[in-house]
């Protein structure tokens, strides 16, 4: 199979993943068509249209025109399925970069993304959202989803870390703790069993995207997070929740751990020590979040926590990069 087929199969596979994730396109279709008031007789974006499926949603719910932007070459397919569909009136789908292309429109009533990355912002588009929220959306204009949280909560995972992680200590004999060192850095993109929750969520951070600056993706947040049982505590797990709150009756979805599963799945975040934690008990700590420098779409995140118990104790501050 030649190169640009090989890409391309692979390019289909993740669209192919975010379409079969009936939480996340259900979420965001019953948004747009059990609210066609709003959007009927409207201009619309789509950024980062994709396939175009948002877009097609818009206009079936009675769109005068939707703008559907999206700089990979899955573009080209998508200009064909808005023409099988027959909506090549209403969706034009344009080719390239938020940030270069100019629209046939000064302002749009409407903009509909799914901007979301791992760890809600990983490898994310808000930047992009905001730059054409700033640039294009009316005063009083909608951007969905509006808002989001990103919360934390803790889990029980003795057998994974010890497959994965700690099998680093002895290898046939071998010490190789320099690869695991390495693996406790990069946190873990994975669905967490309900079962392995031993804590309350906690929310880190709440997102108004109609409001917020860029700069707001860059933060440091408190946690307190109470614990529901006896355990052992291996991980910390972030995870997120979305929201449309400017529909006339709000849509909202989770992708944390006692949800239905999705695609971006959890964020696991394993630490140092394992923490021996009585029913009611607290760790606390800060999570700090920003921007790699050299590559904006990873993430430097610090984990500092902090566990005074019946049985153990523990502080420490680790560092993660989402990459």
């Amino acid at each position: 199979m030649r190169t640009a087929s090989r890409v391309f199969v692979v390019v289909a596979g993740i669209h192919e993943e975010m379409l079969k994730d009936t939480v996340r396109t259900r979420s965001y279709m019953n948004s747009i068509l059990h609210n066609s008031h709003m959007f009927k007789g409207k201009i619309v974006l789509d950024i980062g249209c994709g396939t175009s499926i948002l877009s097609l949603f818009a206009a079936k719910a009675g769109a005068a025109h939707v703008y559907g932007i999206e700089c990979s070459g899955i573009a080209d397919q998508a200009k064909v399925i808005v023409e099988e569909n027959g909506y090549s009136d209403k969706v034009t789908i344009i080719q390239g970069k938020v940030e270069e292309v100019e629209l046939p429109v000064k302002e749009v009533d409407i903009i509909i993304s799914e901007w979301m990355g791992y760890f809600l912002l990983y490898e994310s588009m808000l930047d992009t959202v905001i730059y054409a929220r700033d640039k294009w959306l009316k005063p009083d204009g909608i951007v969905l989803p509006d808002r989001c949280t990103l919360s934390m909560t803790a889990i029980e995972d003795g057998q994974y870390r010890a497959d994965k992680i700690d099998f680093w200590d002895n290898v046939y004999g071998f010490n190789m703790r320099v690869i695991k060192e390495l693996a406790m850095t990069e946190p873990l993109v994975d669905t967490v069993e309900p079962q392995q929750v031993c804590a309350d969520n906690c929310v880190l951070q709440t997102f108004d995207i109609h409001k917020m600056k860029k700069d707001d993706a860059t933060f440091s947040a408190p946690f307190k997070i109470k614990c529901t049982r006896n355990e052992y505590v291996h991980a910390l797990v972030g995870f997120f929740d979305v929201y449309f709150n400017a529909c006339h009756k709000p849509i909202s979805f989770s992708t944390g751990p006692t949800a239905r599963n999705t695609h971006w799945k959890q964020t696991v975040f394993y630490l140092e020590d394992t923490l021996t934690v009585c029913e009611g008990e607290v760790i606390t700590g800060t999570l700090s979040c920003k921007p790699n420098v050299k590559n904006p779409r990873d993430l430097d995140i610090t984990l500092e926590y902090n566990f005074e118990g019946k049985h153990c104790e523990a502080h420490r501050t680790q560092e993660y990069r989402m990459r």
